[in-house]
């Protein structure tokens, strides 16, 4: 798996081409330590000619000593013009070539030195250069080629094995170096892909760009630009797919306003004046099919919500403004509201959107109460964990029916009342999902109904939801 990575590709290829740099400098290296191992030989045997010409008086046995400390044959120097044979002993065998250092070319010098260590035959050869410090016109000896070859061997494989130390070093550095420039972040952005694709509709799963590298925080800002346009359109597009044939439909919010004017219209209806009694049966009508017509084409149809713009809120002071708005409707007689929340609970949320989301649910429960007929309570509790803030509204109706239950949050499928369209709950959850967290009905019988609403306190974690 990790070969198949970037990061393995490229720690592999950074290592081989560190070793094929390094075999391109070993060919020459080796060819140069074969020229100084030649000139260190023809510099030993100019030693002990010297030697010799200091003292002719030496015995073969010191001669001999001469001859492999300097690790040859035989040495010729040439001075003045002459040409004299001053170290000797047997050759082994006859000489098979002859090498003049005093002008070896560089590919003449690589191409000797390939084919010594190609050759595992032992040989001699005549060695030619120039002594040092102007000691004579010429020097040349004759050498074993094996002893040669053995230590060009020895020298190839210490930089072979220098080569690799340093291309594993080298392949390491510049890994560690990319993979903390360039691969965690592109693994950060690929983590908020997978995390923005599991809930397009959080509004937090949207990545912040904080690349310093210039080409990835385009790239960042790029994808910060296309989640945000892209969540607006698969909310428009989820919008004008649910509705459908509701189209024509007005906003949900403007049908509540209208209620109050059709609860006036039906007063009408009690007038003695006849007039007022032909006309009022068909105002009622019209009235009726106005507030049918007026759904939430306006709020949840026309475009997508707002992306929720977070900030710290008292949840008591917005349910408490919900409440108050509650108490002015006609017809909330016999509704009694109470709250259970902390004074210093504060929650991270869009105070609007929260209200409207408390909103709807508070109201749908005052009409399920009244339809009965009798009294009831709606309350509001309100507490936090460690992760979470949680928010039940309950109320004592009647329940929800079986069908309800089975659409709740689908618009225009889930209404409980008669001409009612489903959408307050719809809207309500599609806020809360906005802010990361969840809407459900916690339970719902003859007793009444309640609804809780989970808010998360931290942010996304990136790392976790990407790995779902």
């Amino acid at each position: 798996m990790f070969l198949n990575s970037l990061s393995g590709r490229f720690l592999i290829l950074t290592t081989v081409f560190v070793m094929l740099a390094e075999v391109m400098i070993f060919v020459p290296s080796v060819a140069r330590f074969r020229e100084d191992y030649l000139l260190l030989r023809l510099e030993k045997a100019q030693i002990a000619s010297l030697a010799l010409l200091a003292d002719d008086m030496i015995d073969d046995a010191l001669e001999i000593e001469l001859l492999q400390n300097a690790g040859v044959y035989n040495v010729v120097l040439r001075r003045d013009d002459m040409r004299q044979l001053m170290l000797s002993s047997p050759l082994p065998t006859e000489i098979s070539g002859t090498y003049d250092l005093r002008n070896g070319q560089p590919f003449e010098l690589i191409g000797d030195a390939l084919r010594r260590l190609w050759d595992t035959e032992e040989r001699v050869i005549r060695v030619m250069g120039q002594p040092v410090r102007k000691a004579g016109l010429l020097i040349e000896v004759t050498m074993n080629t094996m002893p040669l070859r053995d230590a060009m061997i020895d020298y190839g494989l210490n930089i072979l094995k220098l080569s690799a130390v340093i291309s594993v070093i080298t392949a390491l550095l510049l890994f560690l170096a990319v993979r903390g420039f360039l691969l965690n972040p592109i693994h950060r952005v690929v983590r908020h892909i997978k995390s923005y694709a599991d809930a397009p509709e959080d509004a937090r799963r949207i990545i912040e760009p904080t690349a310093s590298v210039l080409e990835l925080r385009e790239a960042e800002e790029a994808l910060q630009t296309m989640q945000t346009q892209l969540t607006g359109s698969l909310k428009q597009k989820e919008h004008l797919a649910q509705m459908g044939g509701a189209v024509a439909k007005i906003s949900h919010d403007l049908r509540n306003i209208l209620t109050t004017t059709q609860l006036l219209v039906d007063r009408m209806e009690t007038s003695v004046d006849p007039m007022v009694q032909r006309a009022a049966p068909k105002l009622v009508n019209s009235i009726s099919r106005a507030v049918n017509l007026c759904e939430s084409t306006l709020a949840f149809g026309k475009a997508e919500e707002a992306t929720p713009a977070l900030s710290r809120v008292a949840l008591a002071g917005i349910v408490e403004d919900v409440f108050a708005g509650e108490r002015l409707a006609v017809g909330q007689e016999g509704v009694v509201y109470t709250q259970d929340i902390p004074a210093d609970l504060q929650l991270r949320a869009d105070p609007e959107q929260l209200y409207r989301v408390i909103s709807n649910i508070v109201r749908n429960g005052r009409q399920a109460i009244i339809a009965t007929g009798k009294g009831g309570e709606i309350a509001v509790h309100g507490h936090d964990d460690e992760d979470n803030w949680w928010i039940s509204i309950t109320d004592t109706g009647p329940g929800l029916p079986p069908k309800a239950r089975e659409h709740l949050f689908t618009p225009f499928q889930g209404g409980v009342r008669k001409g009612g369209t489903g959408l307050g709950l719809s809207i309500a959850a599609e806020l809360v999902r906005g802010h990361g967290g969840l809407l459900k009905l916690r339970r719902t019988d003859g007793a009444g109904t309640e609804f809780e609403i989970c808010l998360p306190k931290g942010k996304v974690d990136i790392d976790s939801s990407a790995t779902k």
